[in-house]
């Protein structure tokens, strides 16, 4: 697992004061407003101090450590912003989507091998994992609720799924 994730992206400047706008890649805007420390690299090695951050709409307004006026605001824009993973507190049965891409899929009944978890839909009402089994080419589309996902084990690198009736019916 990577210690360090993308959590946004500086997309432009606010004001006069060295504040930038960040379209946030998380679930919540408001989660990325609760980091005082963000990276502007993938290792850790270059720190920004947040200073003040505010949800707007649906981007969040930060003001970094440093930048007090709008050409250095400038020069960040563009910039992918990145969390470290030991200073956010997820809840029970909540993942990073990154730790969830390529975990195995296989049935709690029958044990069959669904396939690999390839990517995560965020539809809004709840997620959608997409499932895609290599030696079929196959791809299945499965909601992330209580009522299909029996387990999640990052370390293991599976998910224990029971479809819904109906919902792999042409899968074999």
């Amino acid at each position: 697992m990577k210690q360090f994730l993308e959590i946004g992206k500086i997309t432009n400047v606010h004001g006069l004061h060295g504040e930038v706008k960040v379209y946030p890649w998380c679930d919540d805007a408001a989660f990325l407003c609760s980091f005082k420390t963000l990276y502007t690299d993938g290792k850790g090695q270059h720190t920004v101090r947040v200073m003040g951050a505010r949800v707007q709409q649906n981007l969040v307004i930060m003001r970094f450590e440093g930048i007090t006026d709008r050409e250095q605001a400038e020069a960040m824009r563009g910039t992918v912003l990145y969390m470290d993973r030991k200073d956010a507190q997820l809840g029970e049965d909540t993942y990073f989507i990154q730790d969830l891409i390529g975990l195995t899929v296989t049935d709690a009944d029958t044990g069959k091998v669904w396939g690999t978890l390839r990517d995560v839909m965020q539809t809004g009402a709840n997620d959608v994992y997409v499932i895609r089994n290599e030696e079929t080419g196959k791809e299945y589309l499965a909601p992330a609720i209580s009522d299909v996902v029996v387990k999640t084990d990052i370390a293991a690198g599976t998910m224990v799924i029971r479809p819904l009736k109906g919902l792999f019916d042409d899968a074999d």
